[in-house]
């Protein structure tokens, strides 16, 4: 982006020191380092570097503030399931580094380029089944200071969005118009009635992934890695459902709230496990309702990245906040 210069990643002393990190770190595991450290990726609430070494490549992230339980976070999941988490070679929880082992190639390789998800099968039964494991953990994940985004928080941090005016751009370039925003502003109840409604189905909460797609799950030799849990919070488990099937319909190039019989069958994939607390009918309407939830939590994570952003970063993602709420208002019309 035009404006990655200004960013924090790119000053020369948080480099030195972050370079000092890394081979003070690769030192102590034996490792040794083959070539240049390079920064492939620069976004205003993250970097990646990557480091090639007589191991094979490794990969270091940082994070901004507002996500700096993302290492924390990783290193609690990949405690509780370590085939299924990147293999970690050090971390710092406190300034939010992480230094991984080449976890392989993307998902994304292997599905939109032949626009076949059956790929996907195997991951979404792997991570429903994370989620369900981590309901028993839920207060040790609430106490790395990741957010807390279960239901019966919701109704009340809908209202704060609402109140911050700047947030919305009311009757901006891609903000909501001012019937939007009112039409939101008058669903402040209904949002309430359908946390309560998805509460009810009793389907425990857990961990949420928030940005569940293609390019954020790695295969190699047939070991799965999900990583990048920097949106992650405790919420509903069907939320992280959202960015799934949005990336369906990107790779198959699908329109906006498609749902075609392949998703189904990949929804159904991921529903099974949670069988033990309902009937699959159940879970159906528990999922079709979660979807309008789901647009808020995504617009909370949002939100929490664009609020400290100076422009002209502000400006390149503020749209994404209301854009969200638009997307709840439809989902919210489809329930009938």
């Amino acid at each position: 982006m035009a404006t990655e210069s200004s960013l924090h990643w790119q000053d020369p002393a948080w480099q030195k020191e972050v370079h000092e990190w890394i081979y003070e770190q690769v030192g102590k595991h034996g490792i040794s380092m083959s070539g240049d450290i390079e920064q492939p990726h620069i976004y205003p609430w993250s970097t990646v570097l990557r480091i090639p070494t007589d191991q094979g490549m490794l990969f270091f992230k940082a994070t901004a503030p507002e996500t700096v339980y993302e290492a924390a976070l990783t290193q609690k999941l990949a405690e509780l399931h370590p085939k299924a988490l990147p293999e970690l070679v050090a971390t710092d929880t406190t300034r939010g580094w992480m230094l991984m082992r080449d976890g392989g190639e993307a998902l994304r390789a292997s599905i939109r380029p032949t626009k076949d998800i059956k790929p996907w099968k195997p991951v979404i039964k792997l991570f429903s089944e994370v989620q369900l494991s981590c309901v028993e953990h839920v207060s040790e994940l609430l106490a790395l200071g990741i957010p807390d985004w279960r239901l019966a928080h919701l109704p009340g941090l809908y209202k704060e969005l609402l109140a911050d005016g700047d947030s919305m751009l009311v009757d901006q370039s891609k903000g909501l118009t001012v019937e939007e925003f009112n039409h939101a502003q008058e669903l402040v109840p209904r949002f309430a009635e359908i946390c309560n409604a998805l509460a009810a189905f009793g389907i425990p909460e857990t961990v949420n992934h928030g940005d569940f797609h293609d390019g954020n799950v790695l295969v190699r030799d047939g070991r799965i890695t999900l990583f990048d849990w920097g949106d992650g919070c405790i919420a509903h488990p069907f939320i992280s459902l959202r960015t799934f099937f949005v990336s369906i319909e990107i790779a198959l190039e699908l329109d906006d709230f498609s749902f075609t019989p392949e998703m189904q069958e990949l929804l159904d994939v991921y529903l099974e496990p949670w069988e033990k607390f309902t009937s699959r009918e159940k879970l159906h309407e528990a999922y079709f309702l979660s979807r309008c939830v789901a647009s808020i939590v995504k617009a909370l994570m949002w939100h929490q990245t664009v609020a400290p952003l100076k422009n002209p970063l502000r400006e390149e993602y503020a749209h994404i906040v209301p854009e969200l709420f638009r997307e709840f208002i439809e989902y919210e019309k489809r329930l009938g």
